[in-house]
C-alpha cells in the first residue's frame, strides 16, 4: 500500500512547477525530498493535500489504489493524509482543544460523538509527549504562538488524528536544536509498518533526528537523483550543483 505518482505535471497560473515527476512513498517508510529553492518541493505537499491554486495537467497520484486527484481536500484528509505546513496559518477565536475536537468527529460515522473523557486523556498524554503546556488547549489555533510552538502544534495535530500517510514541507524551518529535537521525537513516535511519510527539507540536519529509508534530489520538478541516507550527506557537503549543472566538456 502505498501514494504512487506518475508522471504528474502541474501548474500554477501560467507557470508549469511540476514536469514530470514520478515518487512512491510506501507504508512503512520514511521517503525525504531535498533540493534547491524553487524545485517544487512544497507544490508537490500541497498538490497532494488538494491545494486549489494549483491545476494538475497531466499525469495521476493514487493513495492504496484510489485516485487521489478525485477527492476534495477533506476527502482526502478523512482518506488519511496529513500535511504539516511550513507556515501554518493563525486561526483566531479557535482553540486547539475545539479544533483537534472538530476533525475528529468530521471522521466518525454519522450519530457517533467523541467521548470527551477519552479524548482529553489523549490530547494531554500527547502533549505531555512533546512538552507542550496544557495551557495550549484554550488557546487559538497558532495565535501569538512562536515558530517552535506552531511546529509542535502542526505533530499534536499529526498524532491526534493519526493519519496513514504524514507529508511534512520543511516542518524544521525556523527550529531551534531543542525544537527540532522535540518535533522529531513525535515524528518518530509515530512511525510504523502502518503509516508513511514525506519529509520535505532543505537541511541534513533534520535527518539527524528522522532517520529516512530514502532520500530523492529534487530540480526543476523532477526527481533527478535517489539513494539512501548517506545521500542526504553528500548533499550536506557538496551541496547541489554537481547534480543540476549541466556537464561541460
Amino acid at each position: 500500500m502505498s501514494i504512487i505518482i506518475k508522471d504528474l505535471h502541474a501548474k500554477i497560473g501560467d507557470t508549469e512547477i511540476i514536469k514530470g515527476l514520478d515518487l512512491e512513498i510506501p507504508k512503512g517508510q520514511v521517503h525525504a525530498i531535498m533540493g534547491p529553492n524553487g524545485s517544487g518541493k512544497s507544490t508537490l505537499s500541497k498538490i497532494i493535500a488538494g491545494h486549489e491554486d494549483y491545476e494538475v495537467t497531466g499525469g495521476s497520484i493514487t493513495m492504496d489504489g484510489e485516485d487521489l486527484l478525485e477527492m476534495e481536500v477533506d476527502e482526502r484528509s478523512r482518506a488519511g493524509v496529513f500535511l504539516a505546513f511550513q507556515y501554518p496559518m493563525e486561526i483566531p477565536g479557535v482553540s486547539n482543544a475545539n479544533f483537534i475536537r472538530a476533525a475528529l468527529s468530521a471522521r466518525l460515522p454519522e450519530g457517533e460523538e467523541i467521548d470527551a473523557v477519552a479524548y482529553y486523556k489523549d490530547l494531554y498524554a500527547k502533549m505531555d509527549s512533546l512538552e507542550m503546556d496544557r495551557k495550549f488547549t484554550s488557546r487559538a489555533v497558532n495565535e501569538g504562538f512562536s515558530g517552535g510552538e506552531k511546529k509542535r502544534n502542526e505533530i499534536l495535530q499529526m498524532m491526534m488524528l493519526d493519519p496513514k500517510y504524514c507529508i511534512l514541507d520543511e516542518t524544521d524551518s525556523g527550529l531551534d536544536i531543542d525544537a527540532l529535537k522535540i518535533v522529531s521525537k513525535g515524528v518518530n513516535m509515530l512511525r510504523s509498518e502502518e503509516r508513511g511519510f514525506l519529509v520535505i527539507t532543505h537541511y541534513q540536519r533534520l535527518l539527524n533526528y528522522i532517520k529516512p529509508d530514502v532520500v530523492h534530489v529534487m530540480f526543476d520538478g523532477k526527481i533527478i537523483k535517489t539513494g539512501g541516507p548517506e545521500l542526504a550527506l553528500e548533499l550536506e557537503e557538496k551541496g547541489y550543483d554537481h547534480l543540476t549543472k549541466p556537464v561541460t566538456a
